[in-house]
């Protein structure tokens, strides 16, 4: 890279193992991109030209890499002196550890008081350290030196075989080069490596490797000889400089989709790299629809999903086809009641016992039931926290990729704070931790929301228990009771929405409240309920509680794991709509996402809006009409009646009964086409519209909508959905 590695210099010496790692990475990858050309048979075209793309672009692409990949062996070579080891003696070896300890000490304690980063996530700074560890104990013109050169070279080799493996199996499963899916991959570890134990020979393969890698390294050792004839440390520092402005350059002027330039996806993956195609994904989160999975003309999918939001009190505000605007007309007056959104951390069904849980872990939240409108059949849109977050704030089905809390270009979406910030709120999203974590911060203070976390406790302020993920409930409900009192001495109504934190491992809650001893899982099933009575039981001492609404539910449930690839179990989740002066106590059974949250909430209020929510108002939905969108990053499910269809990538496609009860499923044949055209309009347009900025907020999004005329007579409950709701008591 530098005129130095070129001419006959001490210099060049040095770092001609750089070759030797380049060219055995460019071959390595070479011999990849024909495993993966054969691999992909009659998709690719025997057409040179399309020989001549995929290897010449993916040669570009292979060197842009190996300026990253290239860094280890790069400080080695730099850093490393020519002659003698520079800490020698037992005295000083035992500074240098104590300092390096000291320094690592140090470095995790930034890390925890900047971004609360904890020991255990920390292991990429772990690697770091163990890697300069051995340094001082080398000369490069010595013994020391060539086999530190030698094993620093076998493990790069063996982490490139092991690399071009496991593209070999990603490809024959995706017919990709690494992506998000991959990179999704590190969340489910158990899963997907009980999934690779099962499916392959792992221990063969990686003996073979270890073999291959040996027999690679003895017949190239030559090039890894090392050899030095007087180069100082600040002559050497030319090379690095050299490899970090090439570096920033390529980071600024590559990128993962140059690639696709032409019209087969096979020849354009195929000049890919898989290590920057993994660390590009990484870094964008994003899984493109229709690239990876089923579509329909965009005209098709379009009309299905204005049919699919079509409601007796609703119309398109536009006569655009693509346009999902649509106009939401109330029966009577708006109701400005303050409303509190509880979404519970983990609050599966299944820990209710009006759900059938023996353990009793839930007295409050089940009394609560009878004095409640309670949804009984309500699945999360995904497994994560931030799925549930997205459904709440946005009402989207949960696109594949990452989800929209946390993709670029997320600001100033038609949010439900959007709605109610239209009528006066105050709009909050109350954290008990640090909202950096997943980006919920920067998300919701750009759609509409103001944050208030963790580090809104004034100091001073008592708190009974914490861990990594942020204070007890019971101080966050605290937080937010003083939140609530400021806003309504301004005047003003207001919408909180409270995530919770203690339901998460590792389970630590304030002692004494319930009868298992922290840490504990069923205690902090029981603590969060506990929690939640004693912030009602406040709340009801306050001037506001007679005109503030409750709803309380779950990001998600506790465990997503299953003998199905969704199993609708873990995903069922309940509904609290708790209001004793304003809603009589009922019970809802139709079939409902979380994303039907929002304007099932906001037609109880009786608000007229306009709105492009992809769920819908309960009461406005037939019983036999609902049906939910549990998904995970790379597996989008439509749920209607007892069918559950899965789009998958690679364009395939799973329609199953499912159990509800055991999240078995047995398939269905034959397939039934509306089901699946169904769910392939709904993520294919809410993929198309976030990415075309369909789902900003518009400037007329607030305009007045009037109400309906009010009916001759006033009922209790909406007679759309009278016979979904059994009265209770």
């Amino acid at each position: 890279m530098s005129r130095a590695l070129f001419s006959p210099s001490p210099l060049r010496q040095r770092f001609r193992p750089l070759w030797w790692l380049g060219i055995t990475f460019v071959a390595i990858c070479f011999v990849t991109r024909i495993a993966l050309l054969v691999m992909s048979g009659s998709n690719v075209a025997p057409n040179p030209l399309n020989w001549l793309y995929a290897f010449g672009v993916g040669l570009g692409y292979d060197l842009v890499t190996f300026l990253y990949l290239a860094w280890p062996m790069v400080l080695f070579l730099w850093l490393v002196p020519t002659r003698r080891p520079p800490v020698a003696g037992a005295g000083r070896w035992l500074a240098y550890l104590v300092g390096m300890a000291a320094l690592y000490a140090a470095t995790l304690g930034v890390f925890l008081l900047l971004w609360h980063v904890h020991v255990h996530e920390s292991w990429p700074v772990l690697v770091v350290f163990l890697f300069f560890l051995p340094m001082p104990a080398l000369a490069y013109n010595r013994a020391s030196g060539q086999w530190g050169l030698y094993v620093l070279g076998l493990a790069l080799l063996y982490a490139l075989l092991f690399v071009a493996a496991s593209e070999l199996v990603f490809w024959n499963e995706f017919s990709a080069r690494f992506n998000f899916i991959a990179v999704d991959y590190l969340v489910y570890t158990t899963e997907v490596i009980g999934n690779i134990r099962e499916s392959y020979p792992v221990g063969t393969w990686l003996a073979l490797l270890v073999v291959l890698a040996l027999v690679v390294f003895v017949l190239s050792r030559r090039g890894l000889r090392a050899r030095d004839d007087g180069s100082t440390l600040l002559q050497r520092a030319r090379v690095p400089l050299v490899w970090l402005v090439l570096t920033a350059i390529s980071v600024a002027a590559v990128n993962g989709e140059m690639k696709d330039r032409t019209a087969n996806n096979y020849v354009n993956e195929l000049a890919g790299n898989g290590i920057y195609q993994f660390f590009a994904a990484f870094r964008s989160s994003h899984l493109d629809y229709k690239k990876f999975y089923r579509s329909l003309p965009d005209d098709e999918a379009f009309r299905l999903m204005r049919e699919q939001l079509k409601a007796p009190n609703a119309d398109f505000t536009s006569s655009d086809p693509r346009d999902l605007t649509r106009a939401i007309h109330a029966t009577g007056p708006e109701k400005h009641l303050n409303v509190v959104l509880i979404s519970v951390e983990s609050l599966s069904g299944d820990y209710l016992g009006t759900f059938g849980n023996k353990q009793g872990l839930t007295p409050f939240l089940d009394s609560l039931v009878d004095k409640s409108i309670f949804f009984d059949n309500l699945y999360a849109n995904g497994t994560r926290t931030v799925r549930g977050l997205e459904a709440l704030s946005l009402s989207v089905p949960p696109t594949p990729g990452d989800s929209l809390v946390r993709e670029h270009d997320n600001e100033s979406l038609f949010s439900l704070a959007s709605v109610f910030n239209d009528r006066g709120y105050e709009s909050e999203f109350v954290y008990g931790g640090y909202g950096y974590f997943d980006n919920m911060n920067y998300f919701f203070s750009h759609n509409g929301y103001r944050t208030v976390d963790r580090s809104d406790i004034a100091p001073g302020t008592p708190i009974h228990s914490q861990n990594v993920w942020g204070v007890s409930d019971e101080d966050l409900y605290t937080l937010a009771l003083g939140q609530m009192d400021q806003i309504h001495a301004e005047g003003k109504p207001f919408f909180l929405h409270i995530m919770t934190t203690s339901n998460h491992r590792p389970y630590t809650y304030p002692a004494g409240r319930v009868k298992w001893q922290a840490p504990s899982r069923p205690g902090a099933v029981a603590y969060t309920d506990w929690s939640i009575e004693d912030f009602i039981k406040r709340a009801q001492a306050k001037p506001y509680f007679a005109d503030t609404v409750f709803v309380i539910t779950a990001d998600h449930c506790a465990s997503s794991a299953g003998k199905t690839s969704i199993p609708i179990n873990h995903y069922h989740i309940p509904l609290w709509i708790y209001a004793p002066r304003q809603f009589k106590p009922r019970r809802v059974e139709t079939l409902m996402g979380q994303l039907d949250i929002p304007p099932t909430l906001l037609g109880l209020l009786d608000f007229s809006y306009r709105s492009r929510f992809f769920g819908q108002d309960v009461f406005q939905t037939a019983p036999d009409q609902g049906h939910a969108l549990p998904g995970t990053y790379e597996k989008l499910g439509y749920v209607h009646g007892d069918t559950l269809t899965i789009l998958e990538p690679r364009k395939r496609l799973e329609q199953l009964k499912p159990n509800f009860a055991t999240g078995d499923a047995t398939p269905v044949a034959p397939i039934r086409q509306d089901l699946v055209n169904t769910a392939i309009a709904y993520y294919q347009v809410a993929s198309d519209l976030f990415k075309q900025g369909g789902l900003k907020l518009r400037a007329d999004d607030g305009a007045k909508v009037e109400p309906l005329p009010a009916p001759a007579a006033t009922v209790a409950a909406p007679a759309a959905a009278a016979s979904a709701i059994q009265p209770q008591g």
